[in-house]
């Protein structure tokens, strides 16, 4: 089973920039507050604050700088030999630059981040961990052309288009990305098309699916927003061809697969509520190790609440089950050819002015594993406890 926890270094003069100073040392102007930003997005609890920092750049237009400086502690059960019982990090030292308005657009996003994951063991914030394994120093970074209000086409770093989790601890509902996103493709390099059609959104992309650098993945959605209140979205995506390149952000499996969602979003405060459907498949491929088909069914329900403008509580339980054994040579979409998993996650949150603290609760179940792929020393412990706290502020 793949980890995706991906540390950098900060670019320290944009920092400071986020902070509130231009290059000269001069406050920036707040951003109205009616500025849609392009990223990253914010799927839950936790919003930016009403204004962005502006920077007039003259002809250029109007640039938009916000940052999001937190910190995270963990302790858990059964760890993994690979794995450690706790540990404190910094979970985010990033620096966000878009210009949002325009025929021409783009967003950049630097610096250092962790990504925890329920289930999977929780990588250490160095920078060897991140230039050689996963994102980079700009994990997000594109270049947008709207030619028209409702078209677009952009290209570079993206975010994926499956799934119902974002990549970033800040974004989320829950302080951890889920079972089901550990599935999805997060970033992936290539290029991507959109249009708005009334109440239809339809996006389409070819790209290099699990960060693989081979750009053999089609990926699209249509989300169709049924009133203010009810969106349904429709996303698919697959490889083409198959990719032997494997690294810790590029599982074999995963990236041999094709993947299709069903997401539904109920948005009426105090509550949203999302439940969603996926379905993930791998063809037999001997030369990848695969000697059947197999599949992955797999389906999440993400709640949140608002008590009030500063309290709120979220919470996530997934389930997966998988096919094939290990006996038969089907692929390991999980802890084993076969193996299923049922996760339970809590997440309090106060949030204050730019500030916010939430501690989480998580639990993993684990069944029908193989030995050697489930948790503890040696990997055969069937299931695990996590206890975290995130605090933070976003500028």
């Amino acid at each position: 089973m793949r980890i995706r926890t991906t540390p950098v270094v900060i670019a320290a003069g944009i920092f400071l920039m986020g902070l509130g100073g231009t290059a000269s040392g001069q406050s920036a102007p707040a951003a109205p507050a009616s500025v849609t930003l392009l990223a990253p997005g914010m799927n839950g609890v936790l919003a930016w604050p009403t204004t962005s920092y502006a920077l007039d750049t003259g002809p250029l237009g109007k640039w938009y700088v916000d940052a999001a400086l937190t910190g995270l502690a963990f302790g858990q059960t059964n760890t993994l030999s690979a794995d450690r019982s706790g540990a404190a990090d910094l979970s985010n030292g990033q620096v966000f630059l878009q210009k949002v308005d325009g025929w021409w657009q783009f967003y950049v996003q630097a610096g250092a981040y962790s990504i925890p994951v329920i289930g999977a063991p929780y990588a250490p914030n160095d920078v060897d961990h991140a230039l050689n394994n996963y994102y980079g120093v700009a994990p997000q970074a594109f270049l947008k052309l709207a030619p028209t209000d409702n078209t677009y086409i952009e290209a570079g770093k993206l975010p994926a288009l499956i799934g119902a989790e974002s990549t970033f601890t800040f974004e989320n509902m829950n302080v951890q990305r889920g079972l089901l996103w550990n599935e999805e493709p997060a970033v992936s390099r290539g290029v991507q098309a959109g249009i708005t059609l009334g109440p239809v959104t339809v996006n389409v992309s070819l790209n290099d699916g699990f960060y693989s650098n081979r750009y053999t993945w089609i990926t699209g959605s249509a989300a169709w927003t049924i009133n203010a209140t009810n969106t349904l979205t429709l996303a698919a995506g697959g490889n083409t061809g198959s990719t032997a390149y494997s690294s810790i952000a590029t599982p074999v499996v995963q990236n041999n697969s094709s993947i299709y969602n069903i997401i539904y979003t109920y948005n009426a405060p105090p509550f949203i509520i999302t439940p969603y459907l996926q379905w993930q498949h791998a063809e037999s491929n001997a030369k990848l190790g695969f000697l059947k088909n197999t599949d992955a069914w797999s389906g999440a329900l993400l709640v949140s609440y608002a008590v009030n403008g500063a309290i709120s509580f979220a919470g996530r339980v997934e389930y997966i089950s998988t096919g094939g054994s290990a006996s038969d040579g089907a692929a390991n979409f999980l802890y084993g050819p076969g193996s299923n998993a049922f996760t339970a996650t809590v997440t309090p949150t106060y949030a204050w002015k730019r500030f916010y603290i939430r501690p989480e609760l998580s639990y993993v179940a684990a069944a029908s594993i193989t030995p050697g792929e489930a948790f503890g020393k040696n990997g055969t412990n069937k299931n695990q406890f996590r206890g975290l706290l995130e605090a933070g502020v976003l500028f």
